[in-house]
């Protein structure tokens, strides 16, 4: 058997190839894909080689999808074939065999496939709320609105935090984090950014920071934000540290907690508050959704082919402007 897959064959070139699919092992499911998720931050900065990356081709990524289940090993229990579910941590490819741990059966059958695909990208930003241990009427702040940012914002806000504050360089973005829940959204490039961010939480500063960015100004920026006790959540891989920061001033003499949150620190088999495993979060988010209190149709700014990989990764690689929501459609692919 075969199947057709994404891969970086070195910096700056994606190609979609075709390869012969391995048998399955016990503990593994195969799946037919229906849609996966560009992440294009993370994409982007394995494609080019930046630092904090592997930088080993030929590589091929895609860990936020959905399909479903053709064939379990004997060891699986929690899913069967037929069953729809989320694939984390697979491929861009019209087959993934994955362990069953990393697989998510999707119970409610009214939730499109479309909207489920970017549930494991939502669950990264949920776990770097989830740290902050926002509480009701606490303000909060997500700075870069990309996937991980601008499902963060929806999740502050259905948390009770107050207000809701969005950070992002483009108009686009911002504007969409206003539909999507967010009480402000400002400019970081703004000389006044700072000071508008001080006003609207009453000259306190914030109390709950995700940082979504990576970008080390942005962290500067945090920080210079924060309220006396604050929370910094880093959710943001940083590629570049190029600011320096006075930890004294900054951190040590406000007690402003900066917390590591890179989707990888999670409890593995059972959830404890504020620490929740990738399974219970991605179930969560499910429901939220179903629920409508999660939004997702607006985030989808594109639904594009896989025969088109390479005119899509230039576009990563070249354009500031890519669409956020890119998603690739294996439902036609042979």
């Amino acid at each position: 058997m075969k199947t057709k897959q994404i891969f970086f064959t070195k910096v700056h070139h994606a190609e979609l190839q075709e390869v012969d699919i391995r048998e399955v092992g016990a503990n593994e499911v195969l799946t037919e894909m229906e849609y996966t998720v560009v992440s294009g931050g993370t994409e982007r900065a394995f494609l080019l080689g930046m630092e904090n990356t592997s930088q080993k081709f030929p590589m091929s990524m895609g860990y936020c999808g959905v399909g479903r289940v053709l064939q379990t090993g004997k060891d699986v229990k929690s899913v069967t074939a037929g069953d729809r579910v989320l694939v984390y941590h697979g491929h861009h490819a019209k087959y993934n065999i994955t362990p069953e741990i990393k697989v998510t059966k999707i119970e409610n059958d009214a939730i499109d496939s479309l909207d489920a695909a970017f549930v494991v990208i939502a669950s990264m930003g949920l776990g770097g709320v989830r740290k902050l241990e926002l509480e009701l009427g606490e303000s909060a702040m997500v700075m870069g609105l990309g996937l991980l940012g601008i499902f963060a914002l929806q999740f502050c806000r259905v948390s009770g935090a107050y207000p809701v504050i969005a950070a992002d360089l483009s108009p686009q973005r911002r504007e969409l984090a206003l539909k999507l829940g967010a009480d402000y959204a400002f400019d970081p490039s703004a000389p006044d950014f700072t000071e508008q961010v001080k006003a609207v939480t009453g000259g306190e500063g914030v109390r709950g920071t995700v940082e979504v960015s990576g970008a080390s100004v942005a962290m500067k920026q945090a920080l210079e934000c924060a309220s006396r006790m604050g929370r910094i959540s880093l959710l943001g891989c940083t590629r570049v540290s190029d600011c320096a920061v006075d930890f004294y001033q900054q951190v040590h003499q406000p007690g402003v907690k900066l917390i590591g949150a890179h989707n990888f620190v999670r409890p593995k088999l059972e959830s404890y508050p504020h620490h929740w495993t990738h399974q219970d979060d991605c179930k969560a988010i499910l429901n939220l959704i179903g629920a409508g209190r999660i939004q997702v149709s607006p985030i989808v700014s594109r639904v594009v082919s896989p025969e088109d990989a390479t005119e899509i990764y230039n576009q990563l690689c070249d354009d500031p402007a890519f669409p956020m929501g890119t998603v690739f459609d294996w439902r036609s692919i042979k």
